[in-house]
């Protein structure tokens, strides 16, 4: 495999990573929206802490897509097709996501089916982009030629790619819980429930690290390559480590270090399953006729890797100014007037 192989194949876990951290809070926002927020102004609050930020934070998924078709077309080619129930699902819920938050605050005649829609559109994505990176890890039928070849959608459940669902479900709904502490007043009610929220979801995060732990040694039973067993080792702890300290500093009161910390711990997740995977790109289940879709098989020419990290060189840069803009621009917490 070539270095730019190699490159790419970390690259696109950063643009996940990205995603899973930008977009998670948005989406743990949407699913908690009726949880968190009791009035019409209390809902309208919690819209406006993601509303300069949510369509933005869809560009790494987008990106992630974009690069994984570029890079590696035959791991593009087989996870599209076959999860293709699955995406289309996720992509249902996003657009639902993105029209009822739109039209909810101005058609308040139909504002709880709108508030339906809107956690409806939240809770695909969080739910299943995890259940489908945890059948990318465990492994799936694979006919000769590359193809998905097990059963549509329900074929792709199992005891631990629910769990790894189930996990990231649930850190997206930390996130989101300290991303409304964050953004509200201590003295509200909205940030009083999303500190309830965010510490029940940290221990549910914590419990589901560690039964989809036991799963992965005990059922699926990953081959790490040389020297990545130290590496997820390291970030295992570290996703231990950063949840245990995020807790101590929402007690403390310090809700940006808790956030941080949160986002923090997501990161060592989406790594923890880069450098278990790593280099494979789609593992065959075993019994499968054909051959897992690795970086050896499925990478680009170099020069076309090339000229993906030139764009990238210039393209990332701009989306990370872009980002840091708008964050500082909307920075603070949100009072009344805000909303207003």
């Amino acid at each position: 495999m070539s270095a730019l192989a190699v490159l790419w194949f970390f690259l696109i876990f950063v643009l996940i990573a990205g995603y899973f951290v930008l977009d998670g809070f948005d989406l743990g926002v949407g699913v908690l929206y009726r949880a968190l927020a009791k009035t019409d102004a209390e809902r309208a609050l919690v819209r406006r802490s993601i509303g300069p930020v949510w369509d933005g934070n869809e560009v790494w998924l987008l990106t992630a897509g974009g690069a994984l078709f570029a890079a590696f077309p035959a791991a593009y080619a087989t996870t599209f097709s076959g999860f293709y129930l699955a995406v289309m699902l996720v992509l249902f819920g996003l657009i639902v996501r993105a029209v009822s938050l739109e039209f909810g605050a101005h058609d308040p005649k139909w504002g709880r089916a709108w508030d339906a829609c809107f956690t409806i559109g939240s809770f695909l994505p969080a739910l299943l982009l995890g259940v489908a990176l945890g059948n990318v890890i465990a492994g799936v039928p694979l006919a000769a030629n590359g193809d998905y070849a097990g059963v549509p959608l329900l074929g792709l459940l199992s005891p631990f790619t629910l769990v790894v669902g189930a996990l990231g479900f649930a850190m997206c709904m930390a996130a989101g819980s300290a991303w409304v502490s964050l953004k509200t007043e201590r003295t509200s009610a909205v940030h009083g429930r999303a500190e309830k929220q965010r510490r029940v979801w940290h221990v549910v995060a914590l419990a589901l690290f560690v039964v989809a732990t036991v799963l992965a040694f005990a059922v699926v039973k990953p081959q790490f390559a040389p020297g990545m067993l130290v590496a997820g080792a390291i970030f295992a702890i570290a996703f231990v480590v950063c949840i245990a300290a995020s807790i101590v500093q929402a007690k403390k009161g310090n809700d940006l270090a808790a956030f941080v910390l949160q986002s923090i711990a997501a990161v060592c997740l989406v790594a923890l399953a880069a450098v278990s995977l790593f280099p494979n790109l789609v593992v065959a289940a075993p019994g499968s006729v054909g051959e897992s879709i690795t970086l050896m098989n499925a990478a680009s020419s170099d020069a076309s890797l090339a000229w993906m990290t030139g764009i990238a060189c210039i393209g990332v840069p701009l989306v990370l100014v872009y980002h840091v803009i708008a964050y500082r621009v909307f920075s603070g917490r949100l009072a009344e007037e805000d909303v207003a």
